[in-house]
């Protein structure tokens, strides 16, 4: 949903998010990705979210292994990148030493992750995400258009084990759509993941919202970089956090 021009220079990292292209070392690959401000806007570049998710999902608290997950917002690719490796963290190394073949039976184990933004994004999106993933692991990796309580028809409902967002709480008016679309995507044990910074009192406006539906807990907060992760799960779970 981040196809939102902000103005140039403005903001925090205004240089690094100009930049063409930000590089990362998530899964033990270094994982390189291209940014385009100028033609995408707030899609195409990294924001801290994404990175501060990342690496709590690489701290391995949370199994991604053998799970449906899917990113919403997903933009340059990085959390569904990282999700897709973390996925196939344990036998990592002993593929390298195996044929295609065995590669290809073996990836049966991992994580299959569906990854999501609107139309204007998926050509740049795509070719991030097939640039970082070794060919064994590209079939798991399905990047698709989801535009926010408009394509739900297109994703089988309760379908996710995990459900992640990175920095995808800004706007206001696609509020009661994300909303819609997270409903839609979970069941009773789908565990949704979001990654945000609190910015404006509309920020905390959506986690009212989400609570009213949701079983909502902050679960990790990184000073560094003032980002918050926020579990959330349908009310039955509420005793489980």
């Amino acid at each position: 949903m981040a196809l939102v021009p902000y103005e140039e220079g403005a903001g925090w990292g205004a240089r690094q998010l100009h930049s063409p292209s930000a590089t990362f070392r998530f899964a033990r690959r270094t994982i390189r990705l291209r940014q385009d401000w100028r033609r995408l806007g707030v899609a195409a570049v990294v924001w801290d979210a994404a990175v501060v998710l990342c690496a709590y999902l690489e701290m391995g608290s949370i199994d991604l292994r053998d799970r449906s997950v899917i990113e919403l917002g997903a933009g340059t690719g990085l959390l569904g990148i990282v999700a897709t490796l973390l996925g196939k963290r344990d036998f990592y190394v002993c593929l390298k030493q195996f044929t295609t073949v065995v590669k290809l039976a073996l990836s049966h184990l991992c994580a299959r992750v569906t990854i999501t933004d609107r139309a204007a994004a998926l050509e740049f999106l795509e070719s991030n995400v097939q640039a970082n993933l070794p060919s064994e692991l590209r079939t798991r990796a399905v990047v698709k258009e989801l535009t926010w309580g408009k394509d739900l028809g297109n994703f089988p409902p309760g379908a996710f084990d995990f459900i992640l967002g990175a920095d995808i709480v800004y706007l206001e008016e696609t509020f009661a759509e994300l909303l819609q679309t997270l409903e839609h995507l979970c069941s009773e044990q789908t565990v949704i993941l979001l990654s945000c910074r609190i910015r404006y009192e509309r920020d905390h406006k959506f986690l009212k919202m989400l609570r009213g539906r949701f079983s909502v807990y902050e679960v990790h907060y990184d000073y560094s970089k003032d980002v918050h992760i926020y579990k959330a799960q349908r009310d039955s779970h509420k005793d489980d956090f």
